[in-house]
């Protein structure tokens, strides 16, 4: 006779012995339905670390080339404004005192 573990003989639709012994007096066994908790799936946990992870990071990717386009910007702009002597802008026109 082959010994079958707990979770296999309820798989089969049989009543283990230990869990037989706790059934109440006059209860049909034949009535019983045993009922089993699914197994525990990691799949959602494990995506949404890795999407907010990703997500993440790609934020601060995107923070990081807005700060170097930004710093290029006032670099042209200063490198401008030093070769001109002045920005002009809608009328308004700035001056840059010359290091002496």
């Amino acid at each position: 006779m082959r010994t079958q573990l707990p979770t296999a003989q309820v798989s089969a639709g049989h009543i283990p012995a230990d869990l037989y012994r706790q059934l109440p007096d006059g209860t049909d066994a034949r009535q019983v339905v045993i009922v089993q908790q699914a197994p525990r799936s990691y799949t959602g946990p494990v995506v949404m670390v890795l999407v907010s992870t990703l997500g993440s990071a790609f934020v601060i990717y995107l923070l990081m080339l807005l700060v170097q386009t930004t710093a290029d910007a006032a670099d042209d702009l200063a490198k401008v404004a030093s070769a001109v002597g002045g920005v002009g802008v809608g009328g308004v026109t700035l001056k840059f005192a010359r290091g002496k």
